[in-house]
């Protein structure tokens, strides 16, 4: 497994949760899926998460509680949101509070490759084998 290019995916949608880390395997990403903020933050994969996909809305704990949360705990792990909100005041609090991007569900695809890009360069036609 190529720890340092981990994405770990938080999504209590269960499809999201699956086709999600097919795409980013594909991308050439290793990939750890969990269904909630507190799943993730109780692994053993905290540390070596290269960037967090995550969505907004959770059980339990929400994406932005999880946030401040990793940084209180000194994790400084770049995140990009997920979204069913359309709201533009959300997403603007997320990246003043230092989200790499909000994208809305469904996203464009090469708008999340854009956004991982920024985080974790990949040469992505040698990924596709």
């Amino acid at each position: 497994m190529l720890i340092g290019l981990l994405v770990s995916v938080v999504d209590d949608d269960e499809s999201v949760r699956e086709s999600l880390p097919d795409l980013l395997r594909q991308l050439g990403y290793a990939v750890q899926a969990f269904f909630s903020a507190e799943e993730f933050l109780d692994s053993v994969w905290v540390r070596d998460t290269r960037c967090l996909i995550l969505d907004i809305a959770l059980p339990g704990m929400s994406g932005p509680d999880l946030q401040r949360e990793l940084e209180r705990r000194g994790h400084r792990i770049p995140i990009i949101f997920i979204t069913a909100l359309e709201d533009d005041t959300v997403r603007d609090r997320l990246l003043s509070q230092g989200a790499i991007e909000c994208l809305s569900k469904p996203y464009i695809e090469a708008d999340l490759i854009k956004a991982l890009d920024a985080v974790i360069p990949i040469d992505h036609a040698n990924s596709k084998g």
